[in-house]
């Protein structure tokens, strides 16, 4: 038996290791997730806000973008899914791979359904660093309507700088980025719990009989507004395909201390802020800050929407990696970034054909409205 002393070191250390590999991945694994506030509730508005809004569309609403991150993030992704990994590996090849092992029949069937699912995945890889980063540098817009112009140009360049730091490793940018991450969490947390005292009735949308009601009401529309609803959930499956990076308690330790309540919070903010105030509809996200606030949140939002491009970017290099393996892809240079973790990999081929694809998207989009459809589409796929 070791000596008692030995046995609190070692707790200690665990502890520790559990914490730090926890901060991590709330960079890298929920850099995604974390800045769909920034454009998911203000997109959801848009096809019920035609005719005008009540009270109980807008409750339904936040009901339905709640009980979405309950349901799809919390039950299906963190309490189920990252059970089922295959050698320490996620994402929807490993899930194909364990599935092909276990079932003896229609192994061509599920093999198209994996392969369909990688390649959303992929086409998520190149529309998240696109939408995120210009829904944030948009913000700018708010400070000072003169740099409308100046959006492009500068989400090119951040997109740019972004794949270009991808060689040198998940771990240098799990520990620088993983900080930022919960900030920007805890501020939008901040926010909503302020919000939500301009209009307590919010709260109601806890009860997901209204999110079922708004449906019901809604027929039509709320098929529509379901598209913009999925995307909070964006990061949900990179959720999945990072789990070979952290393994399965850091991550799972993140979301319930702090990423989800941290979103539940500013969506009942949000929400809280349009029942008071229903012209705050047009951007609900930034609104949310006194004016004097708004620059240093336009700031870390888009360093969080840098680091939501880095959750995806990783979760594709996990992927192609496991088709290689699989026999799916041919061959090609996969380069480790760490002496100890054989999870953290970069791959330049497929570096430089996503930073192909967000370039193109954000020069053939131009905004981030016109994105969101195409966003929607992807996400929705992906996660089923």
């Amino acid at each position: 038996m070791g000596h008692p002393a030995e046995h609190h070191a070692a707790d200690k250390t665990k502890t520790q290791s559990l914490f730090a590999l926890a901060l991590g991945s709330i960079g890298v694994v929920y850099g995604d997730i974390g800045t769909s506030p920034l454009y998911a509730f203000r997109e959801a508005l848009k096809p019920v806000a035609s005719d005008g809004l009540t009270q109980l569309e807008i409750i339904g609403l936040i009901s339905l973008m709640v009980w979405t991150l309950t349901i799809i993030v919390t039950f299906k992704y963190v309490l189920f899914l990252l059970r089922a990994d295959n050698d320490g590996e996620g994402g929807t090849l490993s899930l194909l791979a364990l599935l092909t092992k276990s079932v003896s029949g229609h192994r061509a069937f599920l093999m198209l359904l994996g392969l369909i699912g990688a390649a959303l995945f992929l086409g998520d890889a190149m529309i998240t660093p696109a939408l995120s980063v210009m829904s944030a540098v948009e913000g700018l817009k708010l400070v000072a309507p003169s740099l409308h112009s100046a959006v492009l140009p500068i989400s090119v360049v951040i997109l740019i700088a972004l794949f270009a730091i991808q060689s040198k490793g998940t771990g240098m940018v799990a520990r620088f980025f993983g900080p930022i991450t919960a900030l920007w969490f805890i501020v939008m947390g901040g926010a909503g719990i302020v919000h939500i005292f301009d209009d307590v009735s919010i709260l109601s949308a806890i009860n997901p009989w209204y999110a079922l009601q708004f449906m019901l009401n809604e027929s039509f529309v709320g098929i529509v507004v379901l598209g913009a609803v999925f995307l909070t959930v964006t990061g949900a499956e990179a959720l999945y395909a990072d789990l070979g990076h952290f393994g399965r308690r850091p991550i799972q330790w993140a979301w319930f201390t702090l990423v989800f309540p941290a979103l539940t919070l500013n969506y009942l903010g949000q929400g809280a802020l349009v029942l008071q105030h229903p012209e705050a509809m047009s951007d609900p996200f930034f609104l949310m800050f006194p004016k004097w606030a708004l620059l240093p949140v336009v700031i870390l939002a888009t360093a969080a929407t840098i680091i939501a491009s880095q959750a995806v970017i990783t979760g594709a290099f996990s992927l192609v990696r496991q088709a290689i393996h699989l026999g799916y892809l041919p061959r090609m240079q996969i380069l480790f970034t760490s002496e100890t973790n054989t999870g953290q990999i970069f791959l330049p081929a497929v570096n430089t054909l996503l930073l192909v694809g967000v370039i193109t998207l954000v020069l053939g989009f131009e905004s981030s409205d016109a994105l969101a459809t195409a966003y929607g589409i992807s996400v929705t796929g992906a996660w089923w």
